[in-house]
C-alpha cells in the first residue's frame, strides 16, 4: 500500500496508509481521516480514492483555497510516486514503498529514499505563488464598496472589513472577540474573495448563522445579510 506523509515546514507530522477501495478524507473537521487544523483549510477540503486503473487519485471537494499538486491547482489528479500535494500551508507526499507494484500508468521513478528527498523541497516559491495569485484576484474586486459589519447587539458601532481575513472568536488575538463557553478560539472568519466576502465556520460549538441559517462550512455574504455568532449580531452592508 502506498503512503501519504503529512508535513509542515519540512517536519513530518504523521504517515497514512492508502488502501484500495477506501477513501481518505482530508480537511479541518475532526470527522476527516487526515485533520489539518488551519483556517486556510476547508472543513471538507479534498479526498484520496482508488482509480479505475488500479492507482489512486486526489479530488478537490470545492475547497475555498484550492488543492495543489506539484504547484498546480487541480480538481482531480492521478497520483504518481513522489507527488507533492499542497493544502493550505501543509504538504502531503504520496509514494509507494520500495518494491511495491504500481499501476501500469505509473512512470518508473527511483524509489530509494523518496521520503527523505521530498523533505528538502523548497516551499517558499509555492507560498509566494499563492500570495501573488490571491493579491491579483483581490485586486479585481470592486474597490468603490467596502464590507461593513453594523452591530445590532453584543457590540456597538461598525466594523469595516478591510483586512484580507477577519477572525472572530473568544481568543483575544481575534479581530472581533466574542465570549462564551461554547465559542471557539477562532469560531469563524470573513474572507475577502474575488467575488466578494465569504463567511466560514472554523471551530467551536457555537456555529455562525446567516439569516438564521447555520453555516456548517462557508457561505458568500450578500448585502443586508444578518450574521449571528454567539451573543454578537450584525448586519452586513456595503458602503462606498
Amino acid at each position: 500500500m502506498p503512503i501519504l506523509q503529512l508535513q509542515f515546514k519540512d517536519k513530518i507530522i504523521s504517515k497514512y496508509r492508502v488502501e484500495k477501495g477506501k477513501s481518505i478524507k482530508i480537511g479541518r473537521r475532526d470527522s476527516n481521516d487526515i485533520v489539518i487544523e488551519n483556517v486556510s483549510v476547508s472543513g471538507r477540503h479534498a479526498k484520496v480514492e482508488s482509480a479505475d486503473n488500479g492507482g489512486f487519485m486526489i479530488v478537490d471537494l470545492n475547497s475555498t483555497n484550492g488543492t495543489f499538486v506539484n504547484d498546480k491547482m487541480i480538481t482531480t489528479h492521478q497520483l504518481r510516486h513522489g507527488d507533492v500535494i499542497s493544502i493550505g500551508k501543509h504538504r502531503l507526499i504520496f509514494g509507494y514503498v520500495k518494491g511495491e507494484a504500481r499501476p501500469d500508468i505509473e512512470e518508473k521513478q527511483e524509489e530509494e529514499g523518496w521520503m527523505e528527498k521530498t523533505m528538502v523541497l523548497d516551499t517558499e516559491e509555492h507560498r509566494e505563488m499563492l500570495a501573488k495569485t490571491a493579491d491579483e484576484l483581490r485586486a479585481k474586486i470592486t474597490v468603490d464598496k467596502v464590507g461593513i459589519l453594523s452591530y445590532l447587539s453584543g457590540a456597538e458601532g461598525e466594523f469595516p472589513l478591510t483586512k484580507k481575513l477577519v477572525k472572530i472568536g473568544k481568543d483575544p488575538s481575534n479581530d472581533i472577540v466574542v465570549g462564551g463557553l461554547t465559542m471557539g478560539k477562532v469560531a469563524a472568519t470573513i474572507s475577502m474573495m474575488p467575488t466578494g466576502y465569504q463567511l466560514s465556520y472554523v471551530g467551536g460549538m457555537s456555529k455562525p448563522k446567516v439569516n438564521d441559517s447555520t453555516v456548517k462550512e462557508s457561505v458568500k455574504l450578500e448585502e443586508f445579510d444578518t450574521i449571528s455568532i454567539g451573543s454578537l449580531k450584525a448586519k452586513f452592508i456595503l458602503k462606498g
